[in-house]
């Protein structure tokens, strides 16, 4: 069963009480996972978080915080358990459904799930990606920030992008990827395994 680490149990109130506006703001929740998820040594340097956006007339466009996820694959000895898969799981599991491609109550129109990344996905996590329902996805981090210390991101090319545009998720990278390339460079320094090297 996946499991989030004490920290980020102990955190979730912060986390989830609030509403999120900008792009920046999601963003910099998912590096912070990243960062405290090597500082607390529960897993490797890659955080995630899906958010729900609601649409207001008074307050205009806003998010909710649905599940928030961070690498897990040593700590629970699944290599499958990568920040964003992590995420997805536990916002299916919350919604209560595979999918998180889902009407709004009364049928009027799609709810839209928002995946950011403190890095951009490896080639497991796209598929994730693509078959999660989610209607965006937002990258901080590149491929080549996380090749650079050791990582093997897989078959990932920019086709690969473009097919998740082509499925209706909309892609947005570049998001504070200098503050997330700085998670996996202090990773890098030694903070622990790289568990799928390509060195």
């Amino acid at each position: 069963m996946v499991t989030l680490p004490t920290w980020a149990i102990a955190s979730s109130e912060e986390y989830f009480s609030r509403k999120y506006t900008s792009d920046e703001d999601m963003m910099s929740l998912a590096i912070h996972l990243s960062d405290r998820n090597i500082t607390e040594g529960t897993g490797g340097p890659f955080g995630a978080a899906i958010f729900e956006r609601h649409e207001d007339e008074v307050m205009g466009s806003y998010c909710t915080l649905v599940s928030i996820g961070m690498n897990r694959v040593v700590t629970l000895g699944n290599s499958t358990l990568h920040g964003e898969t992590v995420a997805i799981q536990l916002a299916q599991r919350r919604v209560g459904t595979y999918t998180l491609r889902i009407d709004e109550d009364g049928g009027d129109g799609q709810r839209s799930f928002e995946l950011f990344t403190s890095c951009e996905p490896c080639a497991m996590c796209l598929g994730a990606t693509l078959w999660s329902g989610v209607t965006r996805i937002v990258c901080g981090a590149t491929k080549d920030d996380a090749q650079s210390i050791g990582f093997d991101e897989g078959p990932v090319f920019e086709e690969s992008y473009k097919h998740l545009e082509k499925a209706g998720i909309n892609v947005t990278r570049n998001v504070l990827r200098a503050e997330a390339a700085k998670v996996l460079q202090r990773y890098g320094c030694g903070c622990g395994p790289i568990y799928n090297g390509c060195k």
